[in-house]
């Protein structure tokens, strides 16, 4: 009979709990998703009498070029690694995203009972009967839990997940970022130690005309502006030694902080060679719907449905509250009987339910706040969305005149060059004035320097257009 009453006691809990779970993912309140239309073309040429893109999920194509792909330089590729261990930013990344997902699990644990397992017992007399008592029981206990009838708890605990995911994202974004940041840094040292070269060697040749034009001053035959003019391109030079020698330093101190440690000299580079190929080309036929599966975007999104998600938490919060308090278990006068069939099955219920019914408009304006923050978000999503078109217009644009102007600043510097070598020996035949070799030569100089800054801005180019594009930095 004992063995009967603990088995329909248990029977009891057993029920009680079931229906408890059932019943927490009854109702939900949570508006539909649906994903705001691209405010953007459908492509990049012609953009503007394009009409946009209504662009789904189902039907995105996505941009695939690991970043090995498109870096091609072995030194440059083990900077870029070094980066992914040592960058602080990552590790920042790495930790909020963790507590992240602490916070989830946490609010994800919210949508089920705690259960605990109580042991107690008790000894004791008293005067009015001085033989001892004592009691011992056992019981299982689920406390105050929260039937979530309305998806409230649940809701939240999307909302988290959602904001994880964004985290995550962001995370893939800013790795794709600090590839195009490491890139960008380790080419801008190798351009500014070719300027730094062309001013020395800028620098020794105008030091030999200078002491050409020193001796022919000294012999009557040259005057003194003709040396002055030459001193004006020797103390350029110099003072753009000096310059390039500090923006080399400057550029490794940049690079270093991206990398997160020291960088050793054997992988940077001694100059821009143009007989090597650092990056790869970047694909661009493609449709802008590419740009919805760029991390940053899809961060925003994640945000945008995490907004979606709380407006279901604030509906919740009109609609009645029910808890419960279980207990379950058995209790002996004696320890040795408590799970030998010689114990009292015990048992309770507490049911509660509380009703808003006045609280001054808090609920209302709780929901139009979420309400507000999910337009926000949607802003926001729609103009990552147009930021990053225009982050990729831009590369494209600059991409279609680049080489035209790197082929014609090499013909510039071909064309100075000559015309610098013919009125230097003319000037030195005494067919010419020192002037118009000045003149010459100082040209010279700029075109060399314009080029070497164009060929640096046709790589950078390129790293951007991938990053734009929100290349895979696996």
């Amino acid at each position: 009979m004992v063995n009967n009453m603990q088995y329909a006691n248990k029977l009891k809990l057993i029920i009680v709990t079931g229906f408890t779970f059932y019943l927490s993912g009854c109702t939900m309140l949570v508006p539909e998703y649906k994903r705001p239309l691209s405010p953007i073309p459908s492509g990049w040429n012609d953009s503007m009498s394009r009409k946009p893109n209504i662009a789904s999920s189902a039907n995105n194509k996505v941009f695939v070029m690991p970043w090995k792909e498109i870096v091609l330089d072995e030194q440059l590729r083990h900077v870029v690694e070094t980066a992914f261990k040592q960058s602080r930013s990552l590790r920042e990344a790495v930790a909020s995203i963790e507590s992240a997902k602490a916070t989830y699990n946490m609010q994800r644990a919210s949508e089920f009972p705690v259960i605990s397992a109580v042991l107690s017992g008790s000894k004791g007399n008293s005067l009015s009967s001085p033989s001892t008592t004592q009691s011992y029981s056992a019981t299982a206990r689920i406390s105050s839990y929260e039937l979530d009838l309305f998806g409230k708890a649940h809701s939240l605990s999307v909302a988290e997940y959602e904001k994880y995911l964004s985290l995550q994202e962001s995370q893939h974004a800013l790795r794709i970022t600090l590839i195009s940041e490491i890139v960008t840094a380790w080419l801008t040292i190798a351009s500014d130690k070719n300027l730094l070269e062309l001013s020395r060697s800028t620098e020794v040749n105008a030091r030999k005309t200078l002491e050409l034009i020193q001796k022919k001053v000294d012999l009557g035959v040259s005057s003194g502006l003709d040396l002055y003019e030459a001193q004006t391109l020797y103390y350029q030079a110099q003072a753009d030694i000096t310059k390039y020698k500090a923006k080399v330093e400057q550029d490794k101190n940049t690079l270093n902080l991206l990398a997160g440690e020291i960088i050793d000299d054997k992988w940077l580079p001694a100059g821009l060679n143009l007989n090597k190929k650092y990056l790869a080309e970047v694909p661009t036929s493609m449709p802008s719907s590419v740009l919805l599966n760029r991390p940053d975007i899809l961060a925003a999104e994640h945000d945008l449905k995490a907004a979606n998600a709380n407006i279901g938490a604030a509906r919740a919060a009109y609609f009645p509250s029910i808890s419960i308090t279980t207990d379950g278990g058995l209790v002996s006068t004696a320890l040795s009987s408590l799970f030998s069939g010689g114990a009292t099955s015990v048992w309770s219920f507490v049911p509660s339910i509380t009703l808003p019914i006045f609280d001054i408009g808090v609920r209302k304006s709780k929901l139009d706040y979420t309400k507000a923050q999910k337009d926000y978000y949607i802003a926001a999503y729609e103009l990552a969305i147009q930021t990053a078109f225009k982050e990729v217009a831009d590369a494209l644009a600059r991409r279609q005149t680049i080489n035209d102007q790197l082929n014609a600043q090499n013909k510039l510097v071909k064309a100075s060059k000559n015309s610098y070598l013919i009125s230097d020996l003319r000037y030195k035949n005494g067919v010419d004035t020192y002037l118009n070799a000045l003149v010459a030569q100082r040209t010279y100089y700029s075109a060399q320097q314009t080029f070497l800054s164009v060929q640096l801005e046709e790589m950078i180019n390129r790293i951007a257009l991938y990053s734009a594009l929100g290349g895979s930095e696996e």
